[in-house]
């Protein structure tokens, strides 16, 4: 195609899709289902991974043998603590985490102002996108979290999600329920950034050098393999870059570290830890990541699917 035709084509068709309230309300839906099924099943790892990082009697068990010492003190069900936050707070953080990617994708894709600048500057958008979408997914999932880690840091804190939420806002009121929103941030964020980010430029990758025929007669088993392969290598890349934020946010919810302000008693316990430290459970969280990112994004197209939804915005590079 010459420039003269591809530039009347872009002039002819919108630059982006003009999503309703029932799109957004699609993307949210299929969000937080998404994250909720894929973080209530992987309990039993967050669990084990959370005790690895907190307890020194685990510090040194890698994904097997702390899970083993669990059941062994705990039972079986000591591996399902947590489980009632976990599954509401990523319903709600799921729901606003990816129809805000893709809310917020849309706007800065209109900022960019065409097509070809769109992709020019696409790595900008995935990563402001992401950050934008996930800071106020997590003003949703703060307490939650806060919940969940004195849970299963302390399993006699309470018995279950109600009576744990009801004693930390008791207790420590908002303050305490927001203490780890700006290390659930540095968390978070660029999890986001790795969770989106690298899944698009996998497909992008994926995509490059086939040719349109080619991508329309995809089988379902290819596309399948598409999208388990990027979700996989996004939620490697979500877990090593989230991870020391990580370990400062189980710590921090389980009271340790010097009183101050929040980035001084971050600044301490990352001091305290050492690099080795920080990254301490990694091997369980990036088996747990990539199983949660791209069951997340398996399931995500699968309920869009099935509802109808429209697809999302894509701008990768040809």
């Amino acid at each position: 195609m010459t420039e003269k035709a591809r530039s009347t084509t872009l002039v002819a068709t919108p630059l982006v899709p003009d999503f309703t309230t029932k799109d957004y309300s699609t993307f949210f839906l299929a969000g937080a289902l998404c994250c909720t099924i894929t973080h209530g099943a992987m309990t039993p790892i967050d669990v084990v991974k959370t005790r690895i990082q907190i307890d020194p009697v685990l510090k040194r068990d890698n994904l097997l043998s702390g899970g083993r010492r669990i059941i062994a003190a705990e039972g079986p069900r000591g591996l399902l603590t947590g489980f009632g936050p976990t599954a509401v707070g990523y319903l709600v953080q799921g729901g606003a985490k990816f129809a805000g990617y893709e809310f917020w994708k849309k706007q800065f894709v209109q900022i960019a102002g065409s097509q070809e600048e769109a992709v020019k500057h696409r790595t900008a958008i995935y990563l402001v996108g992401a950050s934008v979408a996930e800071f106020f997914a997590d003003i949703l999932l703060t307490p939650l979290e806060a919940t969940r880690i004195r849970l299963v840091s302390d399993p006699k804190y309470a018995s279950g999600l109600v009576t744990g939420f009801t004693r930390l806002a008791t207790e420590g009121g908002v303050r305490e329920m927001y203490a780890g929103f700006l290390p659930i941030l540095c968390k978070q964020i660029p999890y986001a950034i790795g969770q989106f980010t690298v899944n698009e430029f996998c497909h992008e990758l994926a995509f490059r050098n086939m040719s349109d025929e080619t991508k329309r007669n995809l089988s379902g088993t290819q596309k399948f393999g598409i999208s388990l392969g990027s979700g996989i290598i996004a939620g490697f890349a979500a877990a090593i870059l989230s991870q020391p934020a990580d370990t400062l946010l189980s710590q921090i919810n389980k009271g340790h570290g010097p009183t101050g302000s929040m980035p001084h008693r971050l600044a301490v316990l990352a001091r305290e830890a050492g690099f080795k430290g920080l990254f301490a459970g990694l091997g369980p969280r990036m088996v747990m990541t990539a199983g949660l990112v791209s069951g997340q994004f398996l399931i995500y197209g699968a309920i869009k699917d099935a509802l109808g939804a429209r697809p999302g915005i894509e701008i990768h590079k040809e």
